[in-house]
């Protein structure tokens, strides 16, 4: 038996069953919750792709400016370590309900006021100062809201139930990548160009604080997990739960940061930098390229929901090592396809590429859990979580534009593989999950 087999404590079936009226809402708050955090974050990616160069930063060059508006779409990754740690002390310390809801408002609000912000044109240095103000509002909210939504689910699974249930959050993905994406290709349909650089795009911002209260209700209907209140009854919280993790879990969280980075990679790779490069480079029209975007994202749906089952089924390590080894060999159609001057093939590989995050994707929230003791267990998922995005993620829109500049799309395929290629050699490294 696998050490996240343990991950409920001492809670008997029975204790479970008697529960399980819950389970449905349990299910839709981490499933919620994770919608509207990639629904907030996505709308930021994409409008960094379309409109905030322009916008935000003065510049003679397209190009520059697209670099500087994947510039602020990056301080998001490197304040979402900042938000696991804080976070992560709290849903330690005094649960995990009170803590996704703190978690889920920092995110959405910060979302929100990018509505009201002034462009250079009105404000100056201001305007891009106020921008990355709230994109580190965004992302310090984030890094408590993916690892607590994993817990929520996982820590109230029943026996040989962790995959599926922890498959849940990550079906948040897709759900806020769909809504996120369809109102801008909404938009772009029904405004002029000019009307959509005006002020159409603050309409997917403004529109984000009714999916923050759909959110909050949903969340504070919940009771504190089993897994939280077994550990609380054994033994006082940690005093700092960030210390003990490093100190006594200090393999397992770095095993666990490594092993996250291909999925990153493989999201942003095929959905930022594809949008930007493929609008700006390719020519294609932003409705026409948010449109193939749209046909592909169901493929890493049922990526997720395929690796749920099969991780119970074998174990969420296997899945994600299998994953990953695909996505080595997927980095190098990234060129040929791509760059293959056809709209066809770039949504088959986006279908492709997409599927293929969702094997390395949907186990991470049974496989993250079951490498750390329930006392510090949302600060290590959270801060594995989270530091592994800026590996992965957090500078994948503005390197893939480095290198896609410098030597064209087969390097940034390279980077892929990459990417995969270093999950890989962590989950090798774990042979066995650590208790």
């Amino acid at each position: 038996m696998e050490a996240g087999e343990a991950i409920r404590g001492p809670q008997s079936v029975s204790a479970f069953q008697q529960a399980a009226p819950s389970a449905r809402r349990i299910l839709a708050a981490s499933l919620v919750g994770t919608a509207v955090e990639f629904y907030d974050f996505y709308i930021y990616a994409t409008a960094a792709s379309l409109v905030f160069g322009p916008l935000f930063f003065p510049s003679s060059s397209p190009s520059a400016q697209l670099m500087a508006s994947y510039a602020t779409f990056a301080i998001a990754f490197f304040a979402r370590p900042v938000g696991a740690a804080a976070f992560g002390h709290f849903g330690d310390r005094i649960g995990r309900k009170s803590t996704l809801v703190a978690s889920l408002l920092m995110m959405g609000l910060s979302t929100f006021f990018i509505a009201f912000l002034p462009t250079y044109a009105m404000a100056g240095w201001v305007a891009p100062a106020l921008l990355c103000l709230l994109r580190f509002g965004q992302g310090f909210g984030l890094g408590g809201e993916w690892g607590g939504a994993a817990l929520l689910a996982v820590e109230n699974a029943p026996p040989g139930w962790r995959g599926r249930y922890g498959m849940f959050p990550q079906l948040g993905a897709p759900v806020g990548f769909v809504a996120a994406n369809g109102l801008f290709l909404l938009l772009g349909l029904v405004l002029t160009a000019d009307d959509f650089q005006a002020w159409g795009w603050r309409l997917p911002f403004l529109a984000s604080i009714v999916l923050v209260g759909v959110g909050l209700w949903v969340r504070l209907k919940l009771t504190e997990t089993p897994a939280f209140e077994a550990a609380l009854a054994a033994a006082p919280p940690p005093r700092v739960p960030l210390g003990e993790l490093l100190i006594r879990h200090p393999l397992a969280t770095l095993a666990g940061t490594f092993a996250v980075v291909a999925c990153f990679a493989i999201f942003y790779l095929t959905t930022a930098f594809a949008l930007g490069y493929g609008t700006a480079t390719l020519g294609y029209a932003r409705e026409t390229f948010l449109a193939v975007q749209l046909g592909a994202i169901g493929f890493m749906a049922a990526g997720i929901l395929i690796a749920g089952w099969w991780s119970d089924m074998a174990t969420p390590r296997r899945v994600l090592a299998i994953g990953c080894i695909l996505t080595v060999g997927a980095g190098f159609l990234l060129g040929p396809m791509m760059g293959a001057g056809s709209l066809t093939l770039i949504w088959a590989f986006l279908a492709l590429a997409l599927f293929l995050m969702g094997l390395v994707y949907g186990p991470l929230g049974a496989f993250l859990p079951s490498l750390f003791p329930a006392r510090v267990r949302y600060t290590g998922v959270s801060m594995a979580f989270n530091v592994g995005g800026i590996i992965g993620g957090g500078l994948a829109p503005m390197a893939a534009q480095m290198l896609a500049g410098a030597g064209g799309l087969a390097y940034v395929g390279l980077y892929l593989s990459a990417a995969a290629l270093i999950s890989l050699l962590a989950l090798v490294t774990l042979r066995r999950p650590a208790l």
